[in-house]
Formats: structure tokens, C-alpha cells, sequence
């Protein structure tokens, strides 16, 4: 077996892994590099290996940092399956068309205004693109598997997202588990991830690696924020990922109502068009979340969904108290900005991240303290209050990633740790070493292991 880290591997987003296992070139994931400029560059980079040669696609989930390279992929020539669970395909479509979209908005914005270095700006990928990758998608249905030569490929659940889900490659003499993103066992909205019990070889993410989730209630905390800022006629703006995250926020929201922690008259909207069609796909899956059946029919209700540009634009100009949940969560694109440019500056206003930021990103910024951020081309003044809110993090934290490391009967040959931030990557592979002491390693960037 061998295996190339073409992504994810000296960061945590672009998770692309090459598996050549039993005659076989299977790419686990193919994502966007996200964060920093040196990063994103890497997007526009020819893959390193003929798309046309590999075999198959298998996505551990729809999250844009494990899918959303695939329009390119296919582009450039490739041609073969795309194996995912039936929800992943689902996200994966409104997601794969929302970004595609996003890129064509973004060069044309850039084009208009004049301030991209590039001319003309060209999109990534075009929506057509992504059309012609989501043709390529072929769903495992639940408790089924798919085969790729010799290869067997079967999805274990993995929290983290509706339809995430670890992966299985076995051939007649080995097996490799791929963790994907792994779930917390305490998530608001997934069920924990279920534990695999055998791999020759493993490969395990470490988003937070180092790092534990607090152990303070991430809903009273939220409660806090709202109430003390409505108090002085501000607003809340909660950049969000459209898939997971606002629908975490929105059930939380309407718990805060029902328990009368925040004004139950205070309006909530929601200014994703993407978050709004991906609530309906979490309904459309409800069997597949940990809410009981009253609280998954009812997700969303009470807020008012904004649907045209031009609502969206009305929506920025209110000076009423509102709590908006807007994507893209780490504020990289899409309406957010928007209301970030026209709510940032006051201070009235406090604008809460709910989640992990990458390095370099506008989010990640914030959160740093900075005291202005750049946005179509302006610098904006931020006076708001800023705050993160990491407890509604869908990812496991460094010990949830070792709880689920225990559920493995005997010690994989080899465990690669990825999709991690340096620091994050050597302190869970550290932990690996001595408390289950496994042969472990970090793979570098580009790297191609024989194991």
C-alpha cells in the first residue's frame, strides 16, 4: 500500500489523500485549501497526478475543505466514481453549486471594481463545473458497500455532520480507516461517532488535537451576549457555516426562547441561502440527527429567512436589534461581509464566531483582536465587541480523539495523523506514542509513504 498526503497534511483544510491499494488509486476526499494566501494559492495548482488515472473519489463528508476541490478534479479529467454517504451527496450538492457560484460572484465583484491583481479574475471552477462533478457522485447506502477493483469501500457514522462519515478501504490483505472529521459525543445535533475496532493502517485528523472544548455552557454564554446587547439596541451577527453550524444556532435560539434566556420577541434572521436549503436536507434526515422528532420538525422556525440580494441589503441597513445569522462562518465570503462591513463599526453591535478559524482568515483575525478588517477592496473599522464561542465546535476535541482511538482492539501498523495545525498534529501524534503506544507519525506535504 501506498499512500501521497496531498492535502491536510502540514495544515487543516485541502484534505486530499492518495491511496494505491490492491491495483487501485483511490483519493480519499479532495478539498479546498482555505486561510492563508500561501494556502488558497495551492488550489489553483495542477493536481499532482493525472486526474484521468484514478479510479474513484470517497468523501468522508460535504465540509468544502474535504469537497470542494471536486469541479476542478473532474475538470482536468477525472472520470471515475465519487463514493459518499447518500446525506453527504445531498449536502455536497448545495454546497459544491454555492461555492462555485460564490467564485463566479467574487471575480466578477473583483472585475467590476478593479481591485484584483489578475485581469480579467477568473473563478476556480464555474457552477457548470460543479454540475459536471455532482454527475460523478454514486452514494453507499446505509449498511451496503461499493467496490473499486478489488477494493472494498463501506462508511462508519461519524458525528460531525449530517451524513459524515469515517471510511473503510479493505482489500484481501489489509485495511486502511480514514477518521474523516470526527463528531463529538456531546454535539448538539449528531449522534457520537461510532467506533471501528480494526486497521492495518489508520489515518486520523487532529483539528483539535491540543486543544479541549471549555466545559462552560456554550448556550448561556450565547444567552449573555444577546441579552446584554439587545439591552443597548445593538445586534448580533453570528458568522456561521451554512451546513451544521446554523442549524446548531438556530435549535439553540429557539431553546433560549422557550426557556426565556434571551427576549422571546428579538428576531432572528437567517441570510444564507445555502444555510436555508440545508435545513431542509437536516428535516429531509432527521432520522439521522439526535433530536427528538418535535425539535427536528420545528428547526427553524420563528426565524425569517432572507432570500434575494435585495432583502439582504434592506436587512444590513436596520438599525432594530436582531440576532443574523449569516455564512460563510469564517467570514472568507458570501452576505456575511456585508453585514460585517455595515455592523463593525459601531459598537453598539457584537459580532460572535462560533467556531474554529483558520489562520489568515478574516474570522481568525477578529477573533485576534484586529482593529480593522479589509472588505471588497476597503479596510472597515472594527469597534463591535468580538467574541468566540468555541463550544459549538463540531469537532471532537484532543480527548474525544483519544476516546475513539481506544475503540481500536490492537494497535494499527502505522497511524498517520492529519488535517491538523502543526501544533495539533505533533501533540495528539505525542499522545498517541504514549498512551496507546502505536507507531505514529505526521506526514509532510506532498509526501508518498510505502506502508
Amino acid at each position: 500500500m501506498n499512500i501521497s498526503f496531498f492535502g491536510a497534511a502540514d495544515t487543516v483544510t485541502g484534505s486530499r489523500h492518495l491511496v494505491e491499494m490492491a491495483g487501485q488509486r483511490i483519493l480519499l476526499d479532495c478539498g479546498l485549501f482555505q486561510g492563508f494566501k500561501a494556502l488558497r494559492e495551492r488550489n489553483w495548482a495542477p493536481f499532482p497526478v493525472p486526474p484521468a488515472g484514478l479510479d474513484a473519489v470517497v468523501l468522508s463528508h460535504a465540509h468544502l475543505d474535504h469537497s470542494g476541490w471536486l469541479p476542478a478534479l473532474v475538470r482536468a479529467g477525472f472520470k471515475g466514481p465519487i463514493h459518499c454517504s447518500p446525506a453527504t451527496r445531498d449536502l455536497a450538492e448545495v454546497l459544491l453549486l454555492d461555492s462555485a457560484h460564490l467564485q463566479e460572484e467574487d471575480a466578477r465583484r473583483a472585475n467590476r471594481g478593479g481591485f484584483s491583481r489578475h485581469a480579467p479574475a477568473l473563478p476556480l471552477y464555474t457552477v457548470k463545473d460543479a454540475q459536471h462533478a455532482l454527475q460523478r457522485f454514486v452514494p453507499i447506502a446505509a449498511g451496503r458497500s461499493a467496490k473499486v477493483g478489488e477494493v472494498q469501500v463501506s462508511l462508519t457514522p461519524a458525528g460531525h455532520l449530517l451524513g459524515a462519515c469515517a471510511v473503510t478501504l479493505a482489500s484481501a490483505d489489509e485495511t486502511l480507516v480514514f477518521s474523516g472529521d470526527l463528531g463529538r459525543s456531546d454535539d448538539l445535533l449528531m449522534p457520537a461517532p461510532e467506533l471501528i475496532t480494526k486497521a492495518d493502517v489508520l489515518l486520523v485528523e487532529s483539528t483539535y488535537g491540543n486543544r479541549l472544548h471549555p466545559k462552560d455552557d456554550v448556550q448561556q454564554k450565547l444567552a449573555t451576549i444577546v441579552r446584554a446587547t439587545v439591552r443597548r439596541g445593538g445586534s448580533v451577527l453570528l458568522p456561521s457555516f451554512a451546513v451544521g453550524r446554523a442549524q446548531a444556532l438556530m435549535l439553540c435560539i429557539q431553546r433560549m426562547k422557550e426557556e426565556g434566556s434571551i427576549p422571546a420577541d428579538v428576531p432572528v434572521f437567517l441570510d444564507s441561502p445555502m444555510a436555508t436549503r440545508a435545513t431542509a436536507l437536516y428535516r429531509k434526515h432527521r432520522k439521522l440527527l439526535r433530536l427528538v422528532p418535535r425539535e427536528a420538525d420545528a428547526l427553524g422556525d420563528g426565524v425569517t429567512v432572507i432570500d434575494t440580494p435585495q432583502e439582504s441589503e434592506q436587512l444590513t441597513r436596520s438599525r432594530y436589534p436582531s440576532i443574523i445569522i449569516s455564512a460563510s462562518g469564517m467570514a472568507t465570503g458570501g452576505r456575511v461581509l456585508h453585514h460585517l462591513k455595515a455592523l463593525a463599526p459601531h459598537p453598539r453591535n457584537h459580532i460572535v464566531f462560533p467556531g474554529f478559524q483558520v489562520g489568515g482568515t478574516r474570522g481568525a483575525k477578529l477573533i485576534e483582536g484586529a482593529t480593522e478588517v479589509k472588505i471588497f477592496g476597503e479596510y472597515v473599522a472594527v469597534k463591535a465587541q468580538v467574541s468566540h464561542l468555541e463550544g459549538f465546535s463540531g469537532h471532537a476535541d484532543a480527548d474525544g480523539l483519544m476516546a475513539w482511538l481506544r475503540g481500536f482492539e490492537s494497535a494499527p501498523r502505522q497511524t498517520f495523523v492529519v488535517h491538523g495545525e502543526p501544533a495539533a498534529s505533533d501533540t495528539l501524534r505525542l499522545r498517541i506514542a504514549d498512551e496507546l503506544g502505536w507507531p505514529v507519525r505526521v506526514p509532510e506535504q506532498g509526501a508518498s509513504v510505502a506502508v
